[in-house]
């Protein structure tokens, strides 16, 4: 550890190279917890299958890039429709019949549908790790110290295309301000004339569909297998927990400082705690939030 943590000190270009992965890295972790966002603040639903929704958008895009040979990027529309149609599915099947129910149902409905889907892809494609290759190259800087794989630079870009697009459709669409109002005020969007059932069950799907698209870009950057589900959902609920309901910069910002972090934790204490520094991270956030609803509470008395 202290020779990383002197490696670090000693060569700058290290941290340059380090920042410019966490924050592409981040980026795609940003999708998912927006999604993650969209359904906790508009259906008040914890999903905890939503590492599972990107691991399979992953595995989407490796299956169809592997048996028709395009590019796994060229995949990312595909996908995204393919998982839309999975989550307005799932939401008629299941999570349809948990909205209106306590927390501990929809944790307990949402746990299960994630074992589901871990085994599911499991029997489907194996429990090997796989990578959908990009078919390109790295990118050096800074007289070759530091190396970049191309395919990350995509990504964010892809990210930045994603938000945008997400954003101008909750904005000015017809059916955005209607999940909007419903996010608001479900019962008063009901009497309004806006039909909440359909209303939930595109944002579900809409959920979906991000996943989907942030699993495409995470089996290019990154590795999947069926059970990697569990790390992408922790990440997904510490940026949600880190920014709150609703606040979209806040969950860029708690992203993109999250990559950042677990790049630093893998170069300094191994990869083998890159995973425990978000399990960390998560119990730090819930601290934190505690600490000050106890400090709101004081104030109010």
């Amino acid at each position: 550890m202290w020779g990383s943590i002197e490696v670090l000190l000693s060569l700058p270009a290290y941290n340059v190279g380090l920042i410019l992965n966490g924050l592409c890295v981040g980026a795609v972790f940003a999708l998912a917890a927006y999604g993650l966002a969209l359904v906790w603040g508009v259906m008040n639903v914890k999903n905890l299958a939503q590492g599972e929704f990107v691991i399979m958008g992953g595995y989407l895009a490796w299956y169809i890039a592997k048996t028709t040979g395009m590019n796994p990027l060229l995949t990312l529309p595909i996908v995204a429709v393919l998982m839309f149609v999975f989550g307005w599915a799932i939401y008629v099947l299941m999570i349809r019949r948990v909205v209106d129910k306590d927390l501990f149902t929809s944790l307990l409905a949402t746990f299960g549908l994630a074992i589901v889907m871990q085994q599911a892809l499991n029997l489907a494609f194996g429990p090997e790790v796989q990578v959908a290759q990009f078919g390109r190259g790295s990118v050096s800087m800074m007289g070759g110290i530091v190396s970049i794989l191309e395919i990350k630079f995509w990504a964010f870009g892809m990210c930045i295309l994603l938000a945008g697009a997400v954003v101008a459709f909750m904005k000015f669409s017809r059916m955005g301000q209607a999940i909007r109002a419903t996010s608001q005020d479900a019962r008063a969007a009901r009497v309004m004339g806006i039909n909440t059932d359909r209303v939930y069950a595109f944002t579900y799907a809409l959920n979906s569909a991000i996943c989907g698209a942030a699993g495409v870009l995470v089996a290019m950057i990154m590795v999947i297998q069926p059970y990697y589900g569990v790390t992408h959902s922790v990440r997904s609920f510490v940026i949600v927990t880190a920014a709150g309901i609703g606040n979209l910069p806040g969950v860029i910002m708690s992203a993109l400082g999250l990559g950042v972090i677990e790049q630093y934790s893998g170069f300094v204490l191994g990869a083998e705690f890159q995973v425990a520094t978000v399990v960390v991270m998560l119990l730090l956030v819930l601290i934190w939030r505690q600490y000050q609803a106890s400090r709101i509470r004081q104030v109010v008395r």
